[in-house]
């Protein structure tokens, strides 16, 4: 035991003897007091028999009271924080003391003045609780003196998630906020107190009571709203100016978990709310359980987040495969901290090397292949045309090749919606993997897997085993998502950060948005549901226009759009386009179990020309030639239109 614990364990015992013979004086007192009252406070006037009887009867009926405070936790309650329970114990606790008294004294024989019992029972309440709830109201008191130097924070929610907030505030001495109002939409509230906080008005009356009270933060507590209604609150927060903070959920209810230090800043997804992703556990866990799982790209925004949620899923082995050392290693420390039972490998080398990759499926033979690793940045892609395809299109047809090679179950392409009608040599890139990943499952339900391995031969110093499996090959294509490697809130807020400017490559620029665990729930469910050969697009809701996206960054961060930060349009960037699409013409859509998930209809093409065609933008990839591999992209990819 520490020094500390054994001065805590001193105190909180002469504390209690300090009480204890408090309670003992004054209930001695409280009764004679009656009985002085009653004779006008002239001792001399008080007749022998009810001296006689008070001298008899008091000190057993103390003790009796003193066990009695003792069972209804008079003794070892915080009275700092003392409520109506606490009220209620003391209240209870004294009547019953007066009854015991009230029926004792008539059993013996005896009789006191009725005035005695009540006078009695409201000086023996009054006294208990003067000493107890003293304390509340020196904290309180301690409280008023500071408010001065506090935040001003106004409460959004006037139920039990703000009811808990305001009392964690009012009774933590180390608390720098106070509320000063709160907000709530139920008009039978509005005018109303809570622990002596007015609600002051519904959504409506938030732009004006942050003024009328200089407002200084906005907590949001109610972790059961609506997402539409949540989204729509929060906007008109942003406008106030004030430092914003949401409780995350409904959970937090649900298992009594609501406290001031689980108030979160409000987040850019927020604002962009939808309703909650969701997805079948059970098929996940169904298909993921006890299975050997390699992630490429497994340090990644998006690979990182797979392996968090497979690690959930109780896999029989997870292998992450990157070629950048300190990722691998973040997501490494991060699963043996939080999965310490996980069977976990982590190996750095690159897709693109054939040997790296024959051996890594030779040795480890798993049964579910997540493809994450890609060049994903158009503009540097744009610079590099070279790169994006040794590494995203020859890169997917090595392990694509290694996978039926060594007999995968199943993989699974993470694409991109800049695969459809490409403006850039990205988007051209993935478009082909997409094509790679039909052409395999097509060829190797045909049993021309064959066809396969004299491509494979070109850029392979492996030898070529007998193919053993029908592998499943699907792709999943989806949008941008927030906060991955490379996207536009990271930079945003680095320019805010640094005073602006915030840079919008053009006013009318939309983009489709999904958060990084939102997506990748969804990769899991898709691949559920493979059979093989299908493209799977995920439903990422309605577009978003960056600009407004900016702006609202700006907002969240307490500043005013061109005032404080200045936004400027740059242009479109090469192979940038105004807006993505979710699907090519002709492909259409089929819905599935989730309503989120729809496959798209593989569009015909032939296959031996592809693979001919494959062949030779190796070549051109490997040689550097920049125009030829452009070229021959735009020829792959009849809908890529090569950007000036």
């Amino acid at each position: 035991m520490n020094a500390n614990k054994i001065k805590n364990a001193f105190e909180q015992k002469y504390s209690t003897i300090a009480l204890l013979l408090y309670d003992f004086i004054t209930i001695i007192f409280s009764y004679f007091f009656a009985l002085w009252l009653r004779f006008d406070f002239t001792f001399s006037l008080i007749e022998n028999k009810y001296l006689s009887v008070y001298y008899k009867f008091i000190i057993p009926f103390t003790v009796i009271c003193l066990i009695i405070y003792k069972i209804f936790n008079l003794y070892n309650s915080i009275w700092k924080y003392a409520s109506y329970i606490e009220l209620y114990n003391a209240v209870l606790a004294t009547l019953i003391c007066s009854l015991i008294c009230f029926i004792t004294i008539r059993l013996c024989g005896a009789r006191m003045p009725s005035s005695f019992h009540v006078i009695g029972f409201l000086v023996q309440l009054m006294f208990c609780l003067l000493a107890r709830f003293s304390f509340r109201f020196v904290n309180l008191f301690k409280q008023g003196i500071n408010n001065d130097k506090k935040k001003r924070v106004m409460l959004i929610g006037a139920g039990a998630a703000g009811l808990q907030i305001i009392r964690e505030i009012n009774n933590s001495d180390k608390s720098n906020s106070k509320i000063v109002c709160i907000i709530d939409d139920d008009k039978k509230k509005h005018g109303k107190y809570i622990e002596g906080i007015k609600v002051v008005g519904g959504r409506e009356d938030i732009l004006y009571n942050s003024e009328e009270f200089n407002v200084d933060e906005i907590y949001f507590a109610i972790p059961t709203s609506r997402i539409e209604e949540k989204r729509e609150i929060l906007n008109i927060c942003k406008e106030t100016k004030c430092d914003i903070k949401v409780l995350p959920g409904i959970y937090q209810i649900a298992n009594g978990e609501v406290s001031i230090n689980l108030m979160k800043d409000v987040a850019i997804e927020d604002l962009l709310g939808r309703d909650t992703i969701k997805v079948n556990n059970d098929e996940i866990f169904d298909y993921i359980s006890n299975q050997t799982v390699l992630v490429t790209g497994g340090g990644g925004s998006i690979g990182s987040e797979l392996c968090r949620q497979i690690a959930k899923h109780n896999p029989k082995k997870l292998i992450i495969f990157d070629i950048y050392e300190n990722n691998a290693y973040d997501i490494q420390q991060e699963l043996i901290r939080n999965y310490p039972e996980l069977d976990l490998e982590v190996l750095i080398g690159s897709v693109r090397d054939s040997k790296r990759v024959d051996y890594l499926l030779s040795k480890y033979r798993p049964n579910l292949v997540y493809h994450a690793a890609a060049h994903k940045h158009v503009p540097l892609m744009e610079d590099s045309p070279c790169e994006a395809i040794k590494n995203n299109t020859i890169g997917t047809f090595k392990l694509a090749y290694a996978s039926i090679k060594y007999g995968i179950k199943r993989f699974v392409l993470i694409s991109t919606d800049k695969a459809v009608n490409p403006t850039n040599i990205m988007g051209a890139s993935k478009r082909m993997c997409e094509m790679i990943i039909q052409t395999f499952d097509k060829l190797t339900k045909s049993n021309a897997e064959r066809k396969l391995a004299l491509v494979e031969d070109c850029f392979s110093e492996t030898s070529s085993e007998s193919l053993k499996s029908k592998t499943e090959f699907v792709a999943v294509r989806f949008g941008n998502v927030l906060g991955s490697n490379g996207s536009v809130v990271p930079l945003f807020k680095k320019q805010i950060e640094n005073g602006g400017p915030v840079t919008v490559t053009h006013p009318d620029i939309i983009r489709y948005f999904m958060t990084i665990p939102e997506a990748v729930s969804l990769v899991l469910q898709a691949g559920a549901y493979a059979n093989g050969g299908e493209i799977f697009v995920l439903d990422m809701g309605d577009p978003v226009k960056i600009d407004l996206l900016a702006k609202n960054l700006i907002k969240l961060s307490g500043f005013t759009p061109n005032e404080d930060i200045k936004i400027v349009y740059t242009g479109l960037r090469p192979g940038e386009k105004l807006y993505e699409e979710k699907l090519l013409v002709g492909e259409g859509d089929l819905k599935t179990d989730n309503e989120l998930i729809y496959i798209a209809k593989p569009l015909d093409f032939d296959e031996d020309v592809f693979l001919q065609n494959i062949k030779s933008i190796y070549y051109c990839s490997i040689n550097n030639d920049v125009e030829k591999t452009k070229q021959l992209a735009s020829e792959i990819v009849e809908t890529y239109k090569i950007s000036n």
